[in-house]
């Protein structure tokens, strides 16, 4: 079995590295203030094993810069994401790069996702601009079947492979964090010739319970689950910062990389991390499955 490693968290890993104080835009503002760390991120994950970078560009949406009066940066700051994330593969001479593009509205916000085809307009335009620098589109963190489908279509209009990952309920990984069953996510993964399905940014203990459902499913799976202790009713409000969100203190890589393990003997192929996952974990993932 030939397992695929992608990377773990940017904007946690950017917070730990950075003085500046978070914002909303935070992640956005890094790359234009210290555009370096962001390279040496995604160059850390690709030294520690990773083979994906994934573009710092999860929080680029208009609807997210026009609540911050940064709209007239939507083109500028998405092509940037893209060529911090090529450098550093470049620099690095090997690796490959994923445009990631998370959810409108805010994360783990179903109630706040677009109609199917107001979506797939969306994701058209984001998917266009990063297109001529990924090598296939990650959509991240979609928490309902109408957030998926419309991301699906609108990044399945350029042509490059799209793979989709979806955030499913802590408490029971069988359920979206909509409510709706997991196992509903099979037929609009089908309809839609998804290249691949994750989850993401949900426990790793919830993560368990998913990874099985996927494995029903045709496409290659897999999971990066988050290192939050849970995610807080505050930070899913519109001007709330990470700081808000508390990293657990018993995921070292070994204890994580314990949960890959989990993963992989149901079936999955694709690892990684995302908030509060960093190098070290990646390194040990790299070492106990691929080395």
């Amino acid at each position: 079995m030939t397992i695929t490693l992608l990377d773990g968290g940017m904007g946690q890993e950017l917070m730990a590295r950075s003085s500046a104080a978070a914002t909303p835009l935070w992640s956005a503002t890094t790359m234009q203030d210290e555009p370096d760390l962001v390279v040496d991120v995604h160059l850390d994950y690709f030294r520690s094993g990773a083979e994906i970078a994934t573009t710092n560009s999860y929080i680029l949406h208009r609807d997210r810069l026009q609540q911050n009066d940064a709209e007239e940066q939507f083109e500028s700051l998405n092509i940037l994401a893209c060529e911090l994330a090529a450098r550093a593969r470049d620099d690095h001479g090997a690796g490959i790069v994923a445009g990631g593009l998370g959810p409108t509205g805010r994360s783990y916000r179903p109630d706040l996702a677009l109609e199917i085809e107001q979506g797939a307009e969306v994701y058209a335009e984001l998917a266009r601009l990063h297109a001529p620098f990924v090598d296939f589109h990650l959509l991240e963190t979609m928490a309902s079947l109408k957030q998926a489908e419309g991301a699906v279509m609108g990044a399945k209009t350029t042509g490059k492979p799209v793979w989709l990952s979806v955030t499913v309920d802590d408490q029971d990984g069988s359920v979206l964090r909509s409510g709706e069953s997991l196992a509903s996510l099979l037929p609009i993964i089908d309809r839609h010739s998804v290249d691949a399905v994750l989850i993401n940014c949900s426990v790793p203990e919830a993560v368990n319970t998913s990874v099985g459902i996927l494995a029903e499913g045709k496409p290659p799976f897999g999971a990066y689950a988050n290192g939050f202790t849970k995610i807080s009713d505050t930070f899913k409000e519109v001007g709330a910062t990470v700081d808000s969100l508390q990293a657990r203190e018993d995921l070292n890589p070994a204890r994580y990389a314990d949960f890959a393990q989990q993963w992989l003997q149901a079936g999955a192929t694709i690892i990684g991390g995302c908030c509060e996952v960093g190098p070290a974990h990646i390194q040990e993932l790299a070492q106990r499955f691929k080395g």
